[in-house]
């Protein structure tokens, strides 16, 4: 899959960015079939990164590698990061995702995996969400794609860039981007 043309200037700071993981099944045709579902979520055609093969983090011993995406769009009217998040939770559970208060495991094996990275510039603290994602930051498996879309986007509460911040991260697990 080819990525579409980088994210750029002003409009970055009214597009949600959500990243998509997969570790059970088909996990490429699946993260194709949620971008085609989120795009029901999108004023605007998506801005989709490549596929990303990537090793699990803080998942279960032997735990499958994941296929990760980024997708970036300008929400509909009237959306907040709150009903937004109920329809990625709702699309997770159409794909066969375990609510988290049922999962056996922390971070175990999933069809589907939908993070809400960053919604424009909105921040939220509650127990139900932070925005932006408290992690991401910190996720080679989140800022390789985030990158490919949005190299100069600065998350709230950061003082680089994305680029920057992949550049700077200590060598960990590897990213590999799927052709």
């Amino acid at each position: 899959m080819n990525a579409d043309p980088e994210v750029h200037g002003s409009e970055s700071s009214t597009l949600v960015f959500i990243a998509l993981g997969s570790n059970l099944g088909d996990s490429a045709q699946i993260l194709r079939e949620a971008m085609a579902r989120l795009q029901a979520l999108s004023e605007k055609p998506l801005h989709r990164s490549s596929l990303w093969q990537t090793e699990p983090v803080d998942c279960p011993p032997g735990s499958p590698s994941f296929v990760n995406a980024m997708v970036a769009f300008e929400p509909t009217a009237g959306e907040t990061p709150e009903s937004l998040l109920v329809k990625l939770q709702a699309l997770e559970k159409e794909f066969g995702r375990h609510p988290k208060q049922l999962q056996e495991l922390p971070n175990e094996p999933r069809p589907l995996d939908l993070d809400l990275i960053a919604f424009a510039d909105e921040v939220r603290h509650s127990p139900a969400l932070t925005l932006p994602h408290p992690r991401a930051h910190l996720r080679r498996f989140v800022l390789a794609p985030l990158a490919e879309l949005a190299p100069g986007l600065i998350l709230q509460g950061q003082s680089l860039p994305v680029s920057a911040l992949l550049a700077s991260m200590p060598p960990g697990p590897g990213v590999v981007r799927l052709g």
